[in-house]
This record gives C-alpha cells, sequence and structure tokens, in this order.
C-alpha cells in the first residue's frame, strides 16, 4: 500500500486542526484479500477532533466468521504536534506487517466496485447498487444493499449525552441481477467499539473473485458517532459478504 508524502499528511493535519468542530472522519484506504479471499484488511486514518493527533488503524477480518484475526486491529497515534500523518500510517503498517505478509493482503487488492463517499452531496446514503465487476453489459453481475437504521436505548456514558443510539440492517435486495432478500447484518446490540453511534451510510464495496469461482464482496460501513463537543466522527466497519460461485 502506498503512503501519501509528509507534505500531504501535514497539509491534511491543519486543515481539520483549523475546524475543531468540522468532526473527524477518518479516510479509508482498502489493502486486500489473502489469495482464497478468506481473509481482508483495511487502513482508516486522519486527525482526531479536539485532540489533533494523527491515528491510523489497519483492520484485518476472516471473512468466514466476520471476527477479527489474533493481533488485530492495529493502532498508531501520533501525539507530538508536527509528527505528519505519514508517520501514523506507517507505524500502523509496520505493526501489523507480521499478518498483512502472513496472508499476502497487499499482493490482491481486489477492486473498489463502489464507493459512496459523503463528500458527494446527491449520493443516496442507505442504498448502493453497483456491478461486481468491470465487464461488458452482457456479462454484468448487479447487485443492491440496502441499509435501514434502528434505535436502540444508550447504555454506559452514553446515556448522558442521546436519548437514542443507532444501530442498523444490512439487506442485499439484488444478488446478480435477480431480486433477493438477504439479511447480511441486523444489530440486536450497539457494540461499545462504534462508541455512540447517530447513524450510518453505506460507503463502499470492495471485491474479489476466488480460484473455486466464488466471490468474497466486503460492504464498508460509515459509522457516525458523538465527537468532540457535539460534533460528529465517523469510522468504518466492514460486512463480508460471500457469494457461492
Amino acid at each position: 500500500m502506498m503512503m501519501r508524502s509528509a507534505l500531504a499528511g501535514v497539509a491534511l493535519a491543519a486543515a481539520v486542526a483549523a475546524d475543531a468542530l468540522a468532526g473527524d472522519y477518518a479516510a479509508l484506504q482498502p489493502i486486500g484479500f489473502s489469495s482464497d479471499g478468506n481473509v481482508f484488511a483495511f487502513e482508516e486514518y486522519g486527525v482526531q477532533d479536539g485532540s489533533g493527533f494523527l491515528y491510523s488503524t489497519i483492520y484485518i477480518l476472516d471473512t468466514r466468521t466476520d471476527s477479527f484475526l489474533p493481533g488485530a486491529p492495529v493502532r498508531a497515534v501520533v501525539q507530538e504536534d508536527g509528527g505528519g500523518l505519514h508517520r501514523a500510517r506507517s507505524e500502523a503498517r509496520s505493526r501489523a506487517a507480521p499478518l498483512i505478509d502472513a496472508h499476502r493482503l497487499d499482493q490482491t487488492p481486489g477492486i473498489l466496485a463502489a464507493h459512496n463517499p459523503i463528500t458527494e452531496a446527491d449520493a443516496a446514503p442507505h442504498a448502493l447498487r453497483y456491478n461486481a465487476f468491470p465487464a461488458d453489459a452482457p456479462f454484468r453481475k448487479t447487485y443492491a444493499l440496502k441499509l435501514e437504521e434502528k434505535s436502540f436505548e444508550p447504555e454506559g456514558i452514553c446515556k448522558d449525552f442521546l436519548k437514542e443510539v443507532k444501530g442498523f440492517r444490512l439487506t442485499m435486495t439484488e444478488k446478480a441481477n435477480k431480486p433477493a432478500a438477504d439479511v447480511l447484518q441486523d444489530d440486536v446490540r450497539i457494540p461499545q467499539s462504534r462508541r455512540c453511534p447517530t447513524g450510518y451510510r453505506i460507503g463502499g464495496v470492495v471485491t474479489r473473485t476466488n480460484d473455486d469461482g466464488s466471490e468474497v464482496h466486503v460492504a464498508m460501513i460509515l459509522v457516525e458517532s458523538l465527537g468532540f463537543e457535539g460534533s460528529r466522527d465517523g469510522r468504518w466497519i466492514a460486512v463480508p459478504i460471500r457469494i457461492r460461485g
């Protein structure tokens, strides 16, 4: 995975730190899959709202069980002024290198089949329709995702700030050009790792075709949560989807 230059990292840090109430929305960088599609990794990185600390987190998960590999996630935070975003990313990559190298994750990057960024003003946050892979029209396989938010009673520190927190249900409504109703995730509780979530959006899909003809699609979900002084932060979670050949 290529790292951004030190100049770009410092510029981003300055831009975000200049507006303390702008919120901290992590950038997303897919890393790749193992050759059998059983392992997927991605990085999120940015500048913490309020503290201005630079951070990078690398998530490495088993796509069959939707669970992290032992030793993951891998986190790096740079607290010194002028440290540069590239330093946090380099530190995280160095710490994650044994897992990335063991599964050769940077050798099979997969395809960013769809991207639905929060910066796109007219993008639908809760729906995404995409073709799994680049192909001429007769050979395209189209899929569609639908996200529905769910309300939960807040727990812990969230009770002091919010009347409700949000979970979600993710459904595949079209599968290889055919109508579908496959529930991919349906929250029954809110993991503490999401902090105090206030909303979600489908941010994109990364795909991979395995040697046996099966596919792995990973839906990237942006979790919005309560941040510094009432602003909103954004962090990423991955929902793996196994599709038989």
